[in-house]
């Protein structure tokens, strides 16, 4: 289904109304209370605001009154909320309000960011950008808050792309998480995550003196198609080439995502479509939804197929979503090493731990762009594709899945899934954190410590492995990008020496700290503190047992701990909005990812009161 067809059995008239039907004044308020609460809380958090305390609590953790002043005019924020550890703002949303020259304003979350745009540090020339993102932002919570059928109870038992096209909020800590710059109204209801509608693949040919296949050593391109697409599917393509004279084994046939084929592909690859080295062969069989990541589809017509993701040049959280054909050919085999690691170590495998092997991948080059720029652009990306195993093919038929995301959710009435999940499994909530955290947070350590190997361990990165509402081990993903072994003297084969980089000591152990208790446990720490009837300092005292159960099994690797110290008394504060402020079209750069970090002083260590 491509964005304009979903909606053609109904008149033009009222296709344009129906998808703004949730844009209504309730709603779209509702979204700017809810998003001025999470820009005031983050940007706090991150010091570029300093909300001030008019009221005595006998502690930071206990409700408090606060205001908060705008630079200029007469324009005051007034809440209630909780200092927790981290410096996490938890605050009462109903409580927030905006007033100028002590008259009541409406919340309004653009007026906010204008507010404090000197503050914040934007630069003149991306404002105007952000602003898109955030008023896309905005319009995806409006939508969200729409539906039907997500309420806890309704998603406590529910399947892996029910919970997957819930989820509410996107990433916990960017304000501006949604912006999918390029996407219009109907682009949004045929590929945003949260519409969870069916998408299908439009297939090319592309010829091989540009495009490149690589895959896993046990899996060829010929298996991968008749897998993927079934021999007739693939019988048809030939033929669709053969009545044009054209070679099939001088092709590749690729997918390419709908939205790229009609707004990139047929515009700016022209000429490889005139010259037939891209041939157009039709719209895939499968039905596919987007996950969270955007670019990624899991195979809903056959859910033990592999994920596939794809090039899609929209702008989104501080990145231009295209996938590098040139890392393509790389990703299969560090892969194939990164998995052989897994299975050959003892430990991880005790724990359960696993990953999602990106299994074949396809990447074509558009040499006018490689001859005209010699640096990284955008426009070298928007064209390649890869395939990644379905977690639904490697569980057993008592288990079920879930974005790890999920643990983090929150419905539209602020009701959380976490303590309902909890409540579920029939476990104190202490024994079900100290599974979970076993799951997670153990082979995290391990890898830091035994092999300087760190993820993208963030929510959606991870896929939980339930039994009867309890974790029991985790799915890992989105590798061959995302993964870093920080050591460029690393002894790694030749296949996966891409991923060794250079990482200041001091910065290592910020891929639990940040990644992990900053960027994680920090939010759901608060949500059991808040609704879950269990406090912070509960939650902190079971991260601290994982990390000394997990110390004391490995006394060989004492001069590593003492090192990479998870008990030392504060660590380095790394702020993902100010990475964003300063360049929300490309953050970081992948290839070295420590370079573009944004600090602000020091987090005091919740560990450290239990060493």
């Amino acid at each position: 289904m491509t964005a304009h067809t979903q909606f053609s059995h109904l008149p033009v008239s009222e296709q344009n109304r129906h998808v703004i039907a949730h844009l209504t004044p309730e709603l779209w308020s509702k979204a700017n209370r809810l998003h001025v609460r999470k820009a005031i809380a983050e940007f706090a958090h991150e010091r570029l605001i300093t909300p001030k305390c008019i009221s005595h609590p006998a502690s930071p953790e206990e409700l408090a009154d606060y205001q908060l002043a705008a630079p200029q005019g007469e324009v005051v924020y007034h809440f209630r909320a909780r200092r927790l550890a981290l410096e996490h703002w938890a605050i009462d949303a109903e409580s927030l309000r905006k007033t100028q020259a002590g008259v009541e304003q409406e919340l309004d979350s653009l007026c906010f960011i204008i507010e404090f745009k000197d503050v914040l540090g934007i630069p003149q020339e991306m404002l105007p950008t952000y602003m898109e993102e955030i008023t896309s932002t905005l319009y995806s919570s409006a939508f969200k808050h729409l539906r039907e059928g997500v309420l806890i109870e309704q998603l406590l038992d529910a399947d892996f792309q029910t919970l997957e096209g819930a989820m509410m909020e996107g990433h916990p800590a960017f304000v501006a998480n949604n912006g999918r710059i390029g996407f219009d109204a109907f682009d949004y209801q045929a590929y945003a995550p949260e519409a969870a509608a069916p998408i299908n693949f439009v297939w090319l040919a592309a010829h091989k003196s540009k495009a490149h296949f690589a895959s896993i050593e046990e899996l060829s391109y010929q298996q991968l198609l008749e897998e993927e697409l079934s021999q007739s599917v693939v019988d048809d393509f030939r033929q669709q080439l053969m009545a044009q004279d054209l070679d099939p084994t001088d092709y590749i046939f690729m997918p390419v995502h709908p939205w790229q084929w009609q707004n990139k592909l047929t515009g700016i690859f022209a000429p490889d479509i005139a010259k037939r080295e891209l041939v157009y062969l039709g719209i895939g069989d499968d039905n596919y939804q987007a996950q969270q990541s955007i670019r990624t589809f899991f195979n809903t017509s056959a859910p033990r197929k592999r994920y596939v993701k794809t090039a899609l040049s929209i702008l989104n959280m501080g990145f231009m979503r295209g996938l590098s054909p040139y890392y393509m050919a790389t990703t299969p085999g560090i892969n194939e090493w990164l998995a052989e690691l897994i299975d050959n170590d003892a430990c991880l495998r005790d724990y359960g731990f696993r990953m999602l092997r990106e299994v074949a991948t396809i990447g074509y080059r558009n040499h006018y762009y490689e001859s005209a720029v010699s640096g990284d652009t955008p426009y070298k990306k928007m064209m390649a594709a890869l395939w990644r195993e379905s977690p639904l093919a490697l569980i057993q038929p008592n288990q079920r899945v879930m974005t790890m995301a999920a643990l983090l959710h929150q419905d539209r009435e602020g009701n959380a899934l976490l303590p309902a999940m909890i409540q579920a499994s029939g476990l104190e909530t202490g024994e079900w954190l100290k599974r979970y955290l076993q799951s997670y947070l153990s082979p995290l350590l391990h890898c830091l410590y035994t092999y300087d190997l760190a993820f993208m361990p963030h929510g959606e990165n991870l896929i939980l492995v339930l039994e009867n509402h309890t974790p029991v081990h985790v799915f890992m993903k989105d590798i061959a990008e995302e993964i870093v072994v920080m050591d460029p003297d690393a002894d790694l084969p030749e296949k996966a020496k891409r991923v060794a980089v250079f990482v200041p000591d001091e910065l290592k152990i910020l891929s639990i700290f940040t990644d992990v208790f900053d960027g994680f446990f920090r939010f759901m720490a608060a949500i059991l503190h808040e609704q879950g009837d269990y406090s912070q300092e509960q939650f902190w005292q079971r991260v601290s047992e994982c990390v000394t159960d997990y110390q004391q099994a490995h006394p060989e690797l004492a001069e590593r701990f003492a090192r990479y110290d998870m008990f030392s008394p504060a660590f380095t504060h790394s702020c993902l909005n100010r990475l964003q402020l300063a360049n929300n079209r490309q953050m970081i750069n992948l290839s070295d990812p420590s370079q573009n970090l944004k600090f602000a002083g020091q987090l005091d260590n919740p560990l450290v009161v239990f060493k």
